[in-house]
């Protein structure tokens, strides 16, 4: 399996908005967004990378076909 990309959140929530995704609410350092029923939690610190498990979670939810 290929490396997943290194992403701050600027760069996932780019991501997620071309993938249709919207905000749906914040609350604190977390977004939240949604696309129909599909739901993905973004903990929103500018300037930090994220951990793989969360851009795991974000590249799955954009990328459906692997």
């Amino acid at each position: 399996m290929p490396k997943l990309p290194r992403w701050t959140a600027r760069e996932a929530e780019a991501e997620l908005l071309r993938a249709g995704f919207s905000l749906a609410r914040s609350k604190g350092s977390h977004r939240i967004y949604q696309r129909g029923v599909e739901r993905v939690v973004l903990p929103f610190h500018p300037g930090r990378t994220l951990h793989p498990k969360i851009v795991r979670q974000v590249f799955d939810a954009t990328h459906p076909n692997g």
